[in-house]
């Protein structure tokens, strides 16, 4: 499976508390219209903590509808104990996903050793009827997933590749020299996006995607291309939006951008809070300035 390109993470629309199934398919049919090699639902920025069970195997199933067969949808997998992993893993590849990604359980993090995180998911990848992606995303879960163990776990043949989140290009370049060809690291921030596919990265699942993809996509593109000088150009310009949208305004700001964009961004799920007024413009001058 190919899995190098730019996917987004994409927000799950609310409204009145419930998900927003027909927003969801605008949003869909949108990025299906530009380069996107495939998107990710329910992680992070899909608020997957707060989608249950059932919601959850709809939301894939309504994305499913609007991804065509040659484009890849990841779902989100990943729950405190390995049973419900691979549960919801085996209920997401019924609904449609082509792989998922599994965030590392974090609630005993303590616990969480080399071995005890080498367990988990070899007994997830074991059980999973699509390939398993690793997700490292240490400011949510506490927890790093070490270059060491991403090495360990990449020799396993249903593990295919990462999801790194935390933004240090050193760490992504140590697990791209220790992992097998044909193990796709992918990074979770398109602030970084240019510096970590020099550094051997296939792309990223980067929540500005969801906002501005042919962006994002132009970038990725460029470094593929070796046209440094324009891509280094395009990364300093993406950089603010992109910061602005996740660890700035992060999923309420988000949802501001899309809406701005002309995407169906919803509401957020308590207890996150609507974003403040003066967020909007800030993200309007910042979309404006980077798309004309």
């Amino acid at each position: 499976m190919n899995l190098s390109g730019i996917y987004p993470p994409i927000a799950t629309p609310f409204k009145n508390d419930e998900v927003d199934y027909a927003g969801l398919s605008h949003n869909v049919r949108r990025w299906m219209g530009t380069g996107l090699r495939g998107l990710l639902a329910l992680g992070s920025n899909g608020e997957a903590a707060f989608v249950d069970e059932d919601e959850a195997e709809r939301i894939i199933a309504t994305v499913r509808e609007g991804v065509p067969a040659d484009r890849v949808l990841l779902a989100g997998t990943g729950r405190q104990s390995t049973r419900a992993t691979i549960a919801a893993t085996k209920r997401a590849a019924g609904a449609g996903a082509d792989a998922v990604l599994v965030l590392t359980p974090f609630y005993f993090k303590a616990q969480m050793t080399h071995d005890a995180l080498a367990d988990h998911y070899r007994a997830v990848a074991d059980a999973s009827p699509v390939p398993v992606l690793l997700y490292n995303f240490t400011n949510v879960t506490g927890i790093n997933m070490t270059p060491d163990t991403v090495a360990a776990l990449s020799a396993h043949p249903n593990i295919v590749g990462l999801k790194d989140s935390n933004g240090d290009v050193a760490q992504v370049a140590a697990v791209v020299a220790r992992v097998p060809a044909g193990f796709t690291v992918l990074v979770g921030s398109a602030a970084t996006l240019y510096p970590a596919m020099v550094m051997g990265a296939a792309g990223g699942i980067v929540a500005a995607a969801n906002v501005v993809p042919d962006v994002c996509v132009k970038l990725y593109d460029l470094v593929r291309a070796g046209k440094h000088d324009e891509a280094r150009v395009l990364q300093r310009t993406l950089t603010p939006l992109a910061n602005a949208v996740t660890g700035g305004y992060s999923i309420p700001g988000l949802k501001v951008a899309m809406e701005i964009a002309g995407y169906v961004g919803g509401d957020v799920r308590q207890p996150l809070r609507p974003a403040k007024p003066e967020a909007r413009d800030v993200l309007q001058r910042l979309y404006e300035e980077l798309v004309g």
